[in-house]
């Protein structure tokens, strides 16, 4: 796989040489040279040094490594949008050569405009890697609570403004800044919630990254309870274990931390929450997910001892699993509750409008959705993977309020 990426990464390199060499000359075509080989040293070194320190056997990545990945995502981004301009300008150049050798009309002369297409494509190329830049040293640890008051119908009485805090996707592997991570705790406690709802993804791949977390976890509060299950990367399933026993022992320990921290980790199982004599059900089933993802969720499991008339949350940290399964299912659950999209870490959230990579493969991949009088929330997600930041997306904690549905 490697080689593969270094294979396109050389293509690139090469084409954008081609690129300097036909619009700069003397020390402009120096300079511009040297810089893009020092760009092309250093992605290549970033790549190397990452994919070898996570390969060995790393489980928490370090302030350096999330920098080296950082910046090769987004020097990645922005070689992508200069050669993508430069690109289709040598298409309509090859178009102009065709249609004139069959047309015999003069061709246009594209040489004069080569520089000025070249400095507008650096100049828009700058524009996502600021942002990546910013996305990771400002807003990768900007934690928003997200509110939303729901509607819900046949609501018991008893749990009339019912505050039910959701976290998702925590990934602790990746998490290299311990005092930011205590202020997105202390925003949880500060909402005082009734219910305290983590939905999957407590780490990357092992559970030694999330031991440093623990006595915080531990100390976070919540009325009525506090309640868990498990992401498709508490699995072990992206981890060369050195056999399946290792795999189970991690896997193991993981469900032992949700002990550890005071969540009640629930798998395929629901919890009647009762107050003032009235029920709410709680569900939480395994991760379910579409492949490449396990499915490993039992919703039929899960619901046996639910009644059909009593108002229900579901905990399932894939949203396919509310699309493919909840929806169609005979039993109604008022409320989903998933994390996994993570908004792809980038996108567009403007007022009435919001746009992610992640919506050409999830159809719901961040905030609220309703459908059949049934609801769907999906956390942005607490921490990150992959790039180290976050881009027009920010890390989520959110806040349901509850009320019976006039």
């Amino acid at each position: 796989m490697i080689k593969i990426i270094l294979a396109f990464i050389l293509l690139i390199e090469l084409y954008i040489f081609f690129i300097l060499r036909s619009v700069y000359s003397n020390n402009q075509f120096v300079i511009s040279v040297s810089i893009q080989i020092f760009i092309a040293l250093f992605t290549a070194f970033s790549l190397f040094y990452t994919s070898s320190s996570l390969g060995h056997g790393l489980s928490q990545t370090t302030k350096y490594i999330n920098i080296l990945m950082g910046l090769f995502v987004a020097f990645g981004v922005a070689k992508m949008v200069f050669i993508s301009i430069i690109f289709l300008e040598d298409v309509t150049r090859l178009i102009s050569y065709v249609v004139s050798y069959f047309t015999s009309s003069d061709s246009v002369d594209f040489s004069s405009r080569r520089k000025a297409v070249t400095n507008i494509g650096l100049g828009l190329a700058a524009v996502p890697f600021s942002a990546f830049i910013y996305g990771m040293f400002k807003t990768r640890y900007d934690f928003k609570v997200f509110r939303n008051t729901l509607e819900i119908d046949k609501l018991p009485k008893a749990f009339e403004g019912l505050r039910i805090v959701q976290i998702s996707d925590f990934h602790a592997g990746s998490l290299d800044d311990m005092e930011a991570i205590k202020l997105g705790l202390e925003k949880i406690q500060n909402l005082e919630p009734d219910l305290l709802l983590f939905t999957g993804d407590l780490v990357n791949n092992t559970s030694e990254e999330f031991d440093k977390f623990i006595p915080y976890f531990k100390s976070l509060t919540a009325r009525i309870g506090k309640f868990s299950i498990m992401g498709n990367h508490d699995y072990g399933l992206y981890y060369n274990w050195g056999s399946e026993e290792e795999k189970k022992a991690n896997e193991q320990r993981i469900r032992n931390h949700h002990k550890s921290i005071g969540f009640d980790l629930l798998e395929n199982q629901s919890r009647r929450i009762e107050k003032n004599g009235e029920i709410l059900n709680l569900i939480g089933v395994e991760n379910w997910g579409r492949p490449p993802f396990p499915p490993k969720g039992d919703l039929d499991l899960a619901i046996t001892d639910i009644k059909e008339d009593s108002v229900t949350i579901l905990m399932s940290h894939d949203p396919h699993h509310w699309e493919d399964k909840v929806i169609p299912h005979s039993q109604k659950v008022d409320l989903t509750l998933s994390g996994h999209t993570h908004g792809m870490q980038m996108g567009i959230e403007l007022p009435g409008f919001k746009w992610s990579p992640v919506s050409l493969r999830y159809k719901r991949w961040a905030g609220l959705y309703k459908e059949s009088n049934q609801y769907l929330y999906v956390n942005r997600g607490f921490g990150h993977i992959g790039f180290p930041g976050r881009v027009g997306i920010k890390p989520e904690i959110t806040l349901l309020e509850l009320v019976a549905k006039k």
